[in-house]
């Protein structure tokens, strides 16, 4: 996997008249039973709904791994900056940014969480991950924000924010990036029409988590997540989603994509089993306003095939 700078002299070369530069709380939710998070490794899902329409009850995905002290972010869903600040995690440790695949729900504050980290007094350098376009993706975020980031850098004395991003881009699984806290590893799973997607496992010295992504019931993630001691995987209430594309006019493409491109919270179960994990958080709920779902019946659903501990996850528990 290649790393791929964002280079200041590949933007002015392109937008030389642009001027274009590149360059509190604590956690609210806690959940009994739920597993030890130490005080090396933390597990904080920032949002935990499925879909870019903002909600009042669940914003869109995110979560922040926490080892030694160390932030690594996966996924940016709206409001990701906002999330960390609520979950007490300095805006300006951010260190690694990994986004599983290019849907808004995943990606639309990827940008935002690096131009409002530095605001906030990032200094050092960040490694982001993820499937093409990463890399053009971060290109054009900082060119389309160059005014405001040459004007603080004049008026506030910030260092450059584009020599301290790198975008790294993958189109297979494998080791992603190994440091004195983590070993990241991905594998490709199944979310058509978006290729590539990817899930992460992270293992560190007290724990090892693995984030699924978007996906439909994937080997590849079975594989991944073999003995893990936390799952978070995407979850689908089937029969919901009658309800939730009611309101669009392609109701019957919708529904087929959403069934075909997610998991069902009964397959959920299944791939914990398969995998060996000891605790199956189910995330990125769909429908992800829908009150009728309670969250025993998730759990009910996923216990069918699952006889380990299951989470249904709300934004800022801690895990």
């Amino acid at each position: 996997m290649t790393p791929h700078p964002v280079s200041r002299r590949d933007l002015l070369r392109g937008v030389a008249a642009a001027g274009i530069v590149l360059g509190a709380p604590s956690v609210a939710w806690a959940q009994a039973g739920a597993g030890t998070a130490t005080a090396k490794t933390r597990l904080i899902l920032l949002g935990t709904g499925g879909g870019p329409r903002p909600s009042k009850l669940r914003w869109s995905t995110a979560q922040v791994i926490v080892a030694n002290g160390v932030p690594y972010v996966i996924d940016c869903g709206n409001g990701v900056a906002i999330r960390l600040t609520e979950a007490g995690v300095p805006l300006a440790s951010l260190r690694h940014v990994f986004v599983t695949h290019h849907h808004s729900d995943h990606n639309a504050d990827y940008g935002n969480l690096l131009l409002l980290a530095w605001a906030a007094g990032l200094r050092t350098r960040v490694d982001t991950w993820g499937p093409p376009p990463i890399a053009k993706m971060t290109r054009l975020f900082f060119e389309l924000n160059a005014y405001d980031i040459e004007t603080r850098i004049a008026d506030e004395g910030r260092v450059p924010l584009v020599p301290l991003v790198y975008a790294h881009e993958m189109s297979q699984g494998g080791l992603v990036m190994k440091d004195e806290n983590v070993t990241v590893t991905a594998a490709l799973v199944d979310h058509p029409p978006v290729v590539p997607a990817f899930a992460y496992r992270f293992d560190t010295a007290g724990r090892s988590i693995v984030i699924s992504g978007d996906t439909n019931r994937s080997d590849n993630l079975i594989k991944l997540a073999q003995g893990a001691d936390i799952l978070v995987h995407e979850a689908l209430w089937v029969p919901g989603v009658d309800r939730l594309v009611a309101r669009v006019a392609n109701a019957a493409t919708l529904k087929k994509h959403i069934i075909d491109s997610h998991t069902s919270v009964e397959d959920c179960g299944k791939v914990a089993a398969a995998a060996g994990v000891k605790t199956l958080v189910l995330s990125h709920i769909v429908p992800k306003d829908d009150l009728s779902i309670t969250d025993q019946m998730w759990i009910d659903a996923a216990r069918a095939h699952f006889k380990g501990e299951i989470v249904v996850a709300r934004d800022l528990m801690e895990i």
